[in-house]
């Protein structure tokens, strides 16, 4: 398990939480290409995830302004088409500032 490295506070924080469909129907496929592809949007520093009953995904960017760049992303709006027609029963997309930041590792 890794802790997402993220840059010098202040920066901001996507939260997205979700409960799925049954079954894969491609989606972690699709859920590797979507971190693939984020690491190269100007701005992403960093994504923490977790799967059981609900899942949760956090991801770091910089700026408002890069978030509402990788919204719009083609593939990542395609892969959200998918999401509301066949992955997710029903999901919350939260958008935080992160003012302060501190971390522990034994």
């Amino acid at each position: 398990m890794m802790i997402a490295k993220t840059m010098k506070t202040p920066y901001y924080a996507v939260i997205f939480t979700s409960v799925r469909t049954e079954g894969d129907q491609g989606y972690e496929e699709t859920a590797d290409r979507m971190i693939e592809l984020a690491k190269e949007q100007q701005g992403f520093s960093g994504v923490e995830s977790a799967r059981s009953e609900l899942g949760i995904t956090v991801s770091y960017w910089e700026s408002l302004e890069a978030i509402n760049s990788w919204k719009h992303n083609t593939e990542h709006q395609m892969a959200q088409k998918s999401g509301k027609s066949k992955w997710y029963s029903k999901y919350a997309v939260r958008i935080c500032k992160v003012e302060t930041d501190y971390f522990f590792e034994k």
